[in-house]
């Protein structure tokens, strides 16, 4: 090799594969359209079509809604619980942190991956080689238990209500876990069988879901207002147990980060931008109208869930007694819907209750659609998932599977998952700021370096206060990352002898050059080092192969030479170069590894000339085992016998299969 580089693109296009019409019928229902149909998915975060124009920001934001909006179902009950009677206070460092936090970092994001890549992906482009790969899988684990932990959580409120729910039938009175799972069962259902018209659900959902808060809310603050005494009894029983104001705000700075799921909902704003409608002068590379029509969603949905946070804190810490809060209490993790039992009525409880219960069980269905399109978008493209995670209903099966042991483990107990979901929320928002402070660091933007530098700061210092105080949420994402890690790196040893290429492309230099050397009989191809060789040295190489492997007098020779250019990447287009120097003809190709890249480019020339052709190699000196160590992490090693086996599987018959021959 003569150097390394690095590829930073964002995506690879897949290999087309359709299921075998010899394929059992389940089976091809399984893996139906096989490629990056779950990119294409219509579901919550689905890509739009190449002529479609995208939605209004204010329908997409209702799309974001029912993951973001649909926190306030839990969020006052866990802020009371984590901050007591400080519930108010500590809900307004939530507020800050989220306006003058985490909406600027996530405003940068937006400008900087306009197609939905989010922070992820710029950290990609920051790390080069197998480093990058390994950080993105530990960020795939911190964002899979962010969107399952969404999925488990949001069912288990949801059962919530409905075991709470006066109407309900006693024999669902403690049924919170077997409910959860029959709502994950329906949810994976609804996606196994085909998700649409998700945006007008979701646009109902929310106006619904908002409106009977703002009615709530009212009503709550009438029943405030026209009893003074509580804000009197509250203050008095904060004074009671604080000392001094400033003891208050250091206790809710202390307690903060138990509420910091409270930020949710960013990562998948950014993550449904293709579906934003931008101006008709936007092009791929410069779309000004989405980004600036994203912002503004990021922005309206920040002030709105602002207000309604610091509303809701407020009511429910005055109008509810604090032992209500508290585990098997009427308002654990149903703060608001109590409210709306006690000052509304039976009836219109009910009706929140249900519309609650659909918006949180439809935040379910956005985080799951947000998996679909995570996973396929990095784990097939680095060789670490098998070829059907590109499929959307066997990863629907794998997800509804994890959910099913994350509900059974916390027993559908909405207060003991907040931990894990704070940590994935913390640790995207984290690697959100720190990847904004890199972009803006290298646009020598001094200001904003600082600004997104505290930022980090501080959502590093909740991530590391959050992980201390609830550990749970480190413990879940550190089993995701393992399994991720384990299960990807199997994968892409299993995978390593595969051809990896979807398209090979000769120049039209190496076109010549191969027309007229098969002119003369099968392609006879001289495997070699890539470094700029003498005459003498070309020469040498070509007398001694051709006594070794004995190549027939006269036939004409083309050196191939690989350069690698990331080892780490696995699938990729090749462009075969020609050029005639040093007094031979030779075929230059860069690939992410060297055997498996002369196999493709043998293939190739197989199907372009219609002869099988030949390759001439040298035995390598050495351990094997080092060298199957070189090849899996730097994709060289023992190339020849490595080359043969791709080739063998790539071709099952031997009379088609190109030669490999080793002197």
């Amino acid at each position: 090799m003569t150097g390394t580089q690095v590829d930073t693109s964002d995506s690879a296009e897949p290999l087309e594969r359709e299921p075998s019409a010899a394929a059992p019928r389940w089976r091809a229902w399984l893996l139906e359209g096989l490629s990056e149909q779950s990119a294409k998915h219509p579901g919550p975060h689905a890509t739009p079509d190449a002529e479609h124009q995208g939605h209004k920001w204010w329908r997409v934001m209702c799309l974001t809604g029912v993951d973001y909006f649909s926190t306030l179902g839990y969020q006052p009950g866990i802020a009371a619980l984590a901050a007591g009677l400080l519930s108010p206070l500590a809900t307004l460092v939530l507020i800050a942190l989220t306006l003058f936090g985490a909406l600027p970092v996530y405003r940068r994001v937006a400008k900087e991956s306009p197609h939905g890549e989010g922070s992820i992906a710029m950290l990609e482009r920051l790390l080069p080689w197998w480093a990058g790969k390994i950080f993105v899988l530990v960020l795939l684990g911190f964002a899979a238990t962010d969107f399952l932990i969404t999925i488990t959580l949001s069912g288990a409120d949801a059962s919530a209500h409905v075991v709470e729910n006066p109407f309900s039938p006693h024999w669902m009175h403690g049924g919170n876990t077997w409910i959860t799972l029959l709502l994950i069962a329906a949810l994976g259902a609804v996606f196994l069988k085909g998700f649409k018209e998700a945006m007008g659900i979701a646009v109902v959902l929310v106006a619904t879901y908002l409106t009977l808060n703002v009615v709530v809310l009212t009503v709550s603050a009438w029943q405030v207002l026209s009893h003074p005494v509580k804000i009197g009894n509250w203050t008095d029983a904060l004074t009671a147990a604080h000392s001094s104001p400033l003891g208050m705000i250091g206790v809710a700075l202390l307690v903060f980060p138990k509420l910091a799921l409270g930020m949710s909902g960013f990562e998948t704003g950014v993550a449904l931008m293709p579906q934003v409608e931008g101006d008709p002068t936007d092009t791929y590379e410069k779309p000004t109208g989405r980004i600036r029509e994203t912002r503004r969603l990021l922005t309206a949905a920040a002030v709105i869930m602002s207000g309604f946070l610091l509303l809701s804190s407020l009511a429910t810490t005055i109008l509810i007694p604090q032992d209500e809060f508290k585990s098997g209490g009427s308002a654990n993790g149903r703060a608001l819907a109590y409210l709306a039992h006690q000052h509304l009525g039976e009836a219109f409880g009910t009706v929140y209750d249900i519309s609650t219960i659909a918006i949180l069980w439809f935040a379910g269905a956005s985080a799951l659609a947000g998996l679909l399109n995570l996973v396929p978008r990095y784990l097939p493209r680095y060789g670490m998932a098998p070829e059907w995670t590109r499929a959307v209903r066997p990863l629907v099966l794998v997800f509804m599977a994890a959910a099913v042991l994350i509900t059974l483990w916390f027993h559908a107990n909405v207060d003991a998952q907040s931990g894990a979901y704070a940590t994935g929320v913390l640790v995207l928002m984290f690697s959100a700021a720190f990847a904004s402070a890199v972009a803006v660091h290298q646009r020598g933007h001094r200001v904003a370096v600082i600004g997104f530098g505290a930022i980090t700061t501080v959502s590093g210092y909740t991530l590391v206060a959050n992980g201390i105080e609830r550990p749970d949420g480190i413990k879940i994402a550190l089993i995701f990352i393992l399994a991720i890690l384990i299960t990807s790196f199997a994968s892409r040893v299993r995978r390593a002898f595969e051809l990896r290429a979807a398209e090979v492309t000769f120049d039209e230099a190496a076109a010549r050059f191969i027309d007229e050397a098969a002119a003369s009989g099968p392609l006879r191809l001289i495997a070699n080092e890539p470094h700029e060789h003498s005459t003498r040295e070309y020469r040498a190489k070509e007398y001694s192969q051709r006594e070794q492997t004995h190549i027939p007098d006269g036939r004409p020779v083309l050196f191939l030479e690989v350069f690698v250019t990331d080892s780490s990447d696995f699938t990729a287009d090749l462009a075969v170069h020609g050029e005639e120097k040093y007094g031979v003809r030779r075929l230059r190709v860069e690939g992410a590894t060297v055997p498996n890249t002369i196999a493709a480019v043998m293939m190739r020339l197989r199907d372009h000339t219609g002869q099988v052709p030949h390759a001439y190699f040298n035995w390598t000196e050495g351990n094997p085992v080092g060298h199957l160590i070189r090849f899996l992490v730097f994709g060289d090693g023992e190339v020849a016998p490595v080359t043969r086996e791709v080739l063998r599987r790539a071709e099952p018959d031997p009379e088609r299969r190109p030669r490999i021959h080793v002197g």
